[in-house]
């Protein structure tokens, strides 16, 4: 089975900016070009999940039924451009918490990979395209080939600092489509 988890903020939507969140449906766009990735992994075969920290509504910034909203205009998009997302998984909780969903931790991983018959230990091709350092890490703790998009959150320059390296650093969503699709693509490991 192939599968691809997609941070949502910064890899398929517009970055709202480091401590701001996406609260109306008005401030949700689509990055150039991840609506066509997401349909290309589509039509290839691909489960593709949304693994994403949306700490904002513990906080208080937004509800729960905000979330929901945007995430259905974000679903609808896909659909309507023939691209599939299988689930999307919000981990809602403060980082003081100690959640398990709340990458880098794995724990929504684990609940997409059970949704689809799938474990950790289950021989498939992953991959976990996200743009920060707990996506990267998230992606490496899970067993997942990993790519930093910089359409987002991070600049190469930080990756230095992290202790942990995407394999791939590369421009945005579309770019990291063609080295999935590709198994290794034409591009080098970052």
């Amino acid at each position: 089975m192939k599968i691809v988890f997609l941070d949502r903020d910064g890899v398929v939507n517009q970055f709202p900016g480091n401590g701001e969140y996406v609260t109306k449906l008005k401030n949700f766009s689509f990055i150039p070009g991840s609506l066509e990735a997401i349909r290309l992994l589509t039509e290839n075969g691909y489960r593709i999940f949304i693994i994403s920290n949306q700490a904002g509504v513990a906080k208080g910034v937004y509800s729960m039924s905000k979330l929901k909203l945007i995430n259905r205009k974000m679903l609808d998009g896909i659909k309507k451009a023939g691209g599939k997302i299988n689930k999307t998984f919000y981990c809602t909780h403060r980082s003081d918490e100690g959640c398990h969903c709340r990458k880098p931790e794995i724990g929504s991983i684990i609940k997409a990979l059970k949704s689809v018959g799938q474990s950790l230990q289950t021989e498939n091709t992953r991959f976990f395209v996200g743009d920060s350092k707990s996506d990267i890490l998230t992606g490496f703790r899970s067993g997942c080939r990993t790519i930093l998009v910089l359409s987002g959150r991070a600049k190469r320059k930080d990756v230095g600092k992290w202790g942990v390296r995407p394999e791939y650093i590369v421009k945005n969503l579309q770019e990291a489509t063609k080295i999935i699709i590709g198994s290794n693509g034409s591009k080098e490991p970052a």
